[in-house]
């Protein structure tokens, strides 16, 4: 009887091809904040095994519309009332984290994050900006799905593959205490974002992408895997951009992205195994897209590179380092016992 094929490989395969093609074409097609589309097809190809049916479409749909709403209701308050503001977007965001370490959709949750934090920070200061970001999420969230679904008719899921296994359920008081951290995690990024969002947007999407893999990240193992995972992202972008300059085009930005996703994929899916979890290797790449979309902005609107590389990395360092402190801290205070 012919062996089964290992589903991990085609995942690897789908993943890395999708997230490629959504890249590229995010960029040929000159979207709006372009390395948004990637990041979205990178979260949502790691989250789900099976395409988007129609029902899902549409639920998704409704789930991008309420975070573009709810991201809108919050401006007034930040410009009228801005520490009530601040105070209830933090709220919220404990809220969307504690939904998905309670059981909800992991997904779900993540797009309520980003819509809460990039179109409340943008709106607070240009209400053009907010519509900008909405543009680019609605077009993003678009692609992504059409990226995801060429992926799986070209490296189709196997039907005798077995679903992922479900995570080990977490008790309301730990839901809560991780939730807590996670928000602490995104909220100095906001804060930034708040006084210069157009500059601080990617500092945005990197504080949420800490704050999921804050998540499932023990306080002896922060920083490795936080800070580990984004001086890789910084490395392998700085590869990719020696390697662009070679023949610096969109197919071959396509095929390079194409090679490091495939490479980062294999560990994600434990293809070839490390000890590093897969949280480690989808952080990296996520840190890839950033930095490497910003820089590809930069140059095409004539700044310096090199500078503005340098200074995006020093804020993502610091960020990841208050991470790392944040989950220290909160775990010391969880792990305290409660003296009646």
């Amino acid at each position: 009887m012919p062996t089964e094929r290992d589903p991990r490989s085609q995942r690897a395969l789908r993943l890395a091809s999708a997230t490629a093609l959504c890249l590229a074409a995010s960029f040929g097609l000159a979207l709006p904040i372009p390395f948004l589309a990637p990041m979205l097809t990178l979260f949502m190809g790691a989250a789900m095994n099976r395409p988007l049916g129609l029902k899902a479409g549409l639920g998704l749909a409704l789930v991008v519309a309420l975070t573009t709403g709810s991201g809108l209701l919050l401006i007034p308050l930040l410009i009228h009332a801005p520490l009530s503001g601040v105070l209830l977007v933090g709220l919220l965001l404990f809220i969307c984290f504690r939904y998905g370490l309670s059981g909800g959709n992991s997904l779900v949750s993540t797009f309520l994050v980003i819509g809460l934090t990039l179109i409340s920070a943008a709106g607070a200061s240009d209400f053009e900006l907010s519509l900008m970001v909405i543009e680019a999420l609605l077009k993003g969230v678009l692609l992504a799905v059409l990226s995801l679904a060429l992926g799986h008719w070209l490296f189709p899921e196997s039907a005798a593959a077995s679903p992922p296994p479900a995570k080990a359920g977490l008790t309301p008081t730990d839901a809560s205490w991780i939730a807590l951290r996670a928000m602490l995690v995104v909220m100095p990024a906001y804060l930034l974002a708040l006084i210069d969002p157009a500059s601080y947007m990617p500092v945005i999407m990197k504080a949420v992408s800490l704050g999921q893999q804050a998540c499932d990240t023990r306080a002896r193992d922060a920083g490795r895997e936080l800070l580990g995972s984004t001086l890789l992202g910084g490395l392998l972008a700085i590869l990719f951009w020696g390697a662009l300059g070679i023949l610096p085009n969109l197919w071959m930005f396509f095929l390079w992205m194409l090679l490091f996703g495939l490479l980062l994929a294999r560990k994600l899916y434990a293809l070839s195994p490390t000890r590093l979890s897969p949280g480690f290797w989808l952080n990296s790449m996520a840190t890839l897209i950033i930095l490497l979309g910003q820089s590809v902005q930069d140059s095409a609107a004539g700044k310096d590179v090199y500078t503005a590389f340098a200074v995006r990395m020093g804020l993502f360092i610091t960020v990841t380092l208050y991470a790392c402190l944040a989950v220290y801290l909160i775990d010391i205070r969880r792990q305290r016992p409660i003296n009646p």
